[in-house]
């Protein structure tokens, strides 16, 4: 039976997003190798697999571990992905990088992953195309990209003006304009919000290309880096809804684990709704930009920010399901959670729910004996004044208004519901 137009095109679609199982198996072979890497010099470090030892040494500071665990990426082919055949490496397709990249992301690997291992590959492949390809200097430092002897970053002003990590990069650009530059000596460095991400200043010093040609390179290698970044982001979390999860089973509380309750429930089922959501974004975004498709700078736009709106939602949910252990620099995931950017909005007008102490008080109960109830749960976090009269509230006849008012009845003071009754000892 021959499917109608719009049917097949949207079967074809379906298979195109779906991953292959050749993606699958790189990613888990991805996974179970980051997850059991055995990083020299960061055994020190507590807690964690071998990737995210290395991230806290890259903090600190510390360059080797994380330059040991580059090297054993390019022993399974994640720094020749985006590197051309003709230079030693795969030619693969954004979705593989897309795969790569998830999984770098999903383990906090360090350095300049976005900038290595998508966006520099491809402005040196586009630049290398000029005759003779294989003695350009490009090619030569596309070879060691592939070989994994190399680590490369670039600045490209005004969206990049900071080179991430140029302190431990091999190779260093500087895109202005229509023109590329060979990046000096790095410049003065910044911290980020993030650790494990220095950001250093960069000169321009030798050309080595100019030319309308270039602008259209350096915009590509800028769509395929925000791709990168989109996958890392996705990546990060699910490693922050994993590990919610798992806290959620073995926290006690109350006599049972934490995630049997329902508020903690919906947390994390919107959470895992939210990056569902964002990966057919990302993977619409890596086939538009195989396809060479005219929309595909907005498709990239529209999956970072969908992964980032994920990410940021995760990182929430993982602070309030952690509570203060997630702070601490031994939790696994206190460095994806700890740097979700503060969302653009209105700041807080500080307004504090009004309590006013009701008229119509059963004897021996303390007209402030509810306001001071609800000042209590309110220091404890348990939940807003304004949602406990919502649940609680009792229509209540004052004896001195003809009207009848709604107030606020606090779980310990159901006595004065039943006339007569001197109320709980603790409150007369």
């Amino acid at each position: 039976m021959r499917l109608p137009n719009d049917a097949a095109q949207i079967r074809l679609a379906q298979m195109r997003l779906a991953r292959s199982a050749e993606q699958e198996q790189f990613a888990a072979a991805l996974h179970e190798m980051l997850t059991d890497a055995d990083v020299p010099g960061a055994d020190s470090e507590p807690g964690g697999d071998g990737a995210l030892r290395a991230a806290r040494r890259w903090a600190a500071g510390d360059h080797g571990p994380g330059l040991a665990l580059w090297r054993t990426l390019a022993g399974l082919g994640v720094t020749a992905l985006a590197v051309p055949e003709h230079c030693g490496g795969f030619g693969a397709t954004p979705s593989d990088v897309v795969v790569a990249c998830e999984e770098l992301g999903h383990h906090a690997v360090p350095g300049p992953v976005a900038e290595s291992v998508a966006a520099v590959p491809q402005l040196l492949a586009a630049l290398s195309d000029e005759p003779p390809r294989d003695e350009h200097p490009c090619a030569g430092w596309l070879r060691g990209r592939a070989a994994g002897e190399l680590i490369a970053t670039l600045a490209m002003p005004p969206r990049l003006p900071y080179a991430v990590d140029a302190d431990a990069a091999g190779l260093v650009l500087l895109v202005e304009a229509d023109a590329v530059y060979l990046g000096g000596v790095p410049g003065a460095r910044h911290q980020s919000v993030d650790g494990t991400r220095w950001l250093f200043e960069v000169c321009g010093g030798q050309m080595l290309a100019r030319g309308p040609a270039v602008a259209a390179a350096a915009a590509h290698a800028l769509d395929f880096g925000a791709l990168a970044s989109a996958a890392q982001l996705l990546g990060a979390g699910r490693a922050m809804l994993e590990a919610s999860v798992r806290h959620a089973r073995q926290r006690v509380q109350f006599g049972r684990p934490i995630g049997a309750f329902q508020a903690v429930k919906h947390h994390l089922a919107d959470v895992a709704i939210r990056l569902e959501f964002a990966r057919p974004l990302l993977d619409a975004a890596a086939i538009a930009l195989a396809d060479g498709s005219p929309t595909a700078s907005r498709d990239v736009s529209a999956a970072k920010v969908a992964c980032a709106d994920a990410a940021y939602l995760t990182a929430r949910a993982a602070l309030q399901v952690h509570g203060a252990i997630v702070y601490t620099q031994e939790h696994g995931a206190a460095g994806p959670a700890r740097c979700r950017p503060r969302p653009p909005g209105p700041p807080s007008r500080g307004r504090r729910p009004r309590v006013r102490p009701r008229a119509g008080v059963a004897p021996g109960l303390r007209p402030d004996a509810v306001e001071t109830a609800v000042r209590r749960d309110r220091r404890r976090g348990t939940r807003s004044a304004r949602a406990l009269r919502r649940r609680w509230g009792r229509p209540v006849r004052d004896p001195h208004r003809a009207r009848t008012t709604r107030t606020y009845t606090h779980p310990v003071a159901h006595a004065r519901l039943r006339p007569g009754h001197p109320g709980p000892a603790g409150l007369r």
